[in-house]
């Protein structure tokens, strides 16, 4: 492995930080992640910790076997049975014909195992091999294969033994990956490669496996952010029981204790965990409360102490770095539950990180009918009879959970916790009297006496690359070039081309504007705004040109990320080349800011100091 201490001027660099690692393994996943792509029952058909299963048994069992001297006996004979059987016609023409007759039949058992979801599609070459079977069916060519069991054995015995066998059946599965992008959802092909990516990387049982695979593709002394995951309450059925949310932290914790200088660990947060031990899913008897404070006054405001809880285990005594959330899940990020723990956050410079992209893990659930509308945001309803302009809260009709996932993860959701206006709405309507209280609220016209604009966040993955595209066919939209004609502010939120206030002006950007610009544009505004390049930087061609660009501007210079991922990227790139990508495409400096610099800047907390 190299070392990542290389000199400079100034002295040796600052490792790099990897700011976006995820280690959970697959039991931590709910089975049901099919759940709204495929109808009620099909989805039950697969099941992700089946998948798992899968992967376990082959990494732990056939994979193994080329290295057994059994295995390598019985490869000596066949090699022999090969030379004899090249040397004479008849026992070639032989083995031909047996091949091809396995081979046949090994093909069309996978023509029905997959048949339900062929079906759907609407390519040529299916009613061709229902005419090809029906076909060698009338010649006696093609026999039934009696039972699940020995349809499987035939077809292994192909991919083991049969070259050009396996080969057709690889060609055939080809086809039906491609029929995938054809099934109801645009996204069923990325759920499955989300599902094979979770089967061959999260197949360790433990996490501290899974965090030496990652940490030997890079420099010695490299860091990393590790991310958790809370999927128990998304609605795609429970996790594996024994692998629940609390011992996936528990984990986690010990292997931050064995990489003390390279491991820094989030702890998750989903507001529908923020109730008594008793009434969190999968919860056992003498589980702390997950989340508990007090406060006390502290200069103009109040400052909030954590008292025995969960939370406080993690962050005070396991020294965990921050807190993740993944809004797509079913919550707003700003959730009045969680705003305590934002003011705890902000006051002691933890840094939160959070999931902006669209994708393929979201709530499973029915849409609730309060998700119709937005909680903040309003939108122009037409003028009375006086002609004064009326509004309502901001429409949100989307129904399938792909669709109004989104609503969730939208980046514009921040600015209601850096707004203090849009905060103190918040805060005003709700009913828990010591949550105003914490932030000094007395009524709606009054600004609270503590806010959040100090809140440190990270918008991970920038967006998405869909939203980079965007922005960069966009050459006459009005809202993608506010970055070019204000470099220092972006977009106006809140004020239109004159500068007045405009309250039809959240609507607007909501609807109109591209994520890219969206992120840059709070990045300008807010001092501790950022974005990483996680899972998007796969898209090489398309980053880095516009990332190089993003690095001149020095208000975004110093609030980019860089972050890969891991493991849920590698369906497309390891990380080894991805970090080759990113170092080979960037200039040095600027590499230097997004993953020794600006990373540091972004873990740095009053608690301990980044090394």
């Amino acid at each position: 492995m190299t070392t990542d201490k290389k000199e400079t001027e100034k002295g040796p660099k600052a490792p790099i930080i990897n700011c976006h690692t995820h280690i959970f393994t697959g039991d931590h996943v709910p089975p049901w992640l099919a759940k709204t792509f495929l109808p009620w029952p099909l989805y039950f058909l697969l099941p992700l910790s089946g998948i798992v299963r899968l992967f376990r048994w082959y990494y732990n069992g056939p994979y193994r076997w080329q290295f057994m001297p059994w295995y390598k006996n019985i490869a000596r004979l066949l090699n022999s049975w090969k030379a004899f059987l090249a040397r004479y016609f008849i026992p070639l023409a032989l083995k031909w014909i047996t091949g091809l007759f396995l081979t046949i039949h090994a093909v069309f058992i996978l023509y029905h195992w997959f048949g339900t979801f062929l079906k759907n599609g609407n390519a040529g070459w299916i009613k061709k091999m229902d005419s090809l079977e029906n076909w060698l069916r009338s010649k006696h060519l093609l026999l039934s294969i009696p039972g699940l069991t020995g349809q499987i054995l035939l077809v292994i015995v192909v991919l083991l033994f049969i070259p050009s066998g396996r080969n057709l059946i690889f060609f055939v599965l080809n086809k039906i990956w491609g029929l995938l992008s054809h099934l109801p959802g645009k996204q069923s092909k990325e759920l499955a490669i989300r599902y094979l990516s979770i089967g061959r990387h999260a197949f360790h049982k433990k996490q501290n496996k899974t965090f030496s695979m990652l940490k030997n593709q890079y420099p010695a002394h490299t860091g990393f952010v590790v991310l958790p995951m809370d999927m128990e309450y998304m609605k795609a059925g429970k996790p594996n029981k024994k692998s629940r949310y609390r011992q996936q932290m528990a984990e986690l914790a010990a292997v931050r204790r064995a990489n003390p200088d390279t491991c820094y660990p989030f702890v998750f947060a989903d507001p529908r965990r923020f109730v008594a031990p008793e009434n969190e899913i999968n919860s056992q008897p003498g589980d702390k409360i997950y989340f508990d404070y007090d406060f006390k006054p502290e200069g103009k405001g109040n400052k909030i102490v954590l008292r025995d809880c969960f939370i406080k285990d993690l962050i005070e005594t396991h020294h965990f770095s921050g807190f993740k959330i993944y809004p797509a899940l079913g919550y707003y990020a700003f959730d009045e539950k969680l705003l305590p723990l934002w003011k705890y956050a902000a006051d002691n410079g933890l840094p939160v990180l959070t999931h902006c992209i669209r994708g393929t893990i979201y709530y499973r659930g029915w849409k609730k009918p309060e998700w119709y509308q937005h909680p903040v945001f309003e939108e122009f309803a037409g003028r009375d009879a006086q002609g004064e302009m009326q509004f309502r809260p901001l429409i949100l009709p989307e129904r399938k959970n792909l669709n109004y996932s989104v609503n969730f993860t939208h980046p514009m959701n921040y600015l209601c916790l850096l707004e203090e206006p849009l905060l103190r709405k918040i805060i005003g309507r709700s009913t828990d009297q010591r949550l105003q209280s914490l932030f000094g609220y007395k009524d709606i016209n009054t600004p609270l006496s503590s806010d959040l604009r100090h809140l440190k966040i990270c918008l991970g993955h920038f967006g998405g690359d869909d939203e980079w595209k965007n922005f960069l066919e966009k050459d006459r939209d009005n809202y993608s070039s506010k970055l070019n004609e204000f470099p220092d502010s972006g977009l106006d939120f809140f004020n239109d081309g004159e500068n007045k206030a405009s309250r039809t002006r959240t609507e607007q950007i909501w609807k109109g504007a591209d994520w890219y610009t969206i992120i840059c544009s709070m990045m300008l505004q807010y001092p501790q705004v950022y974005a990483d390049i996680s899972y998007i930087l796969h898209q090489n061609t398309l980053v880095t040109p516009l990332l190089t660009q993003t690095l001149q501007n020095p208000g975004l210079r110093k609030r980019v990320l860089f972050g890969t991922d891991f493991f849920v990227v590698r369906n497309h790139n390891s990380d080894k080349d991805l970090l080759g990508l990113m170092m080979g495409g960037l200039r040095e400096a600027d590499f230097d800011v997004i993953a020794r610099e600006n990373p540091r800047a972004f873990l740095e907390k009053t608690v301990a100091p980044i090394k």
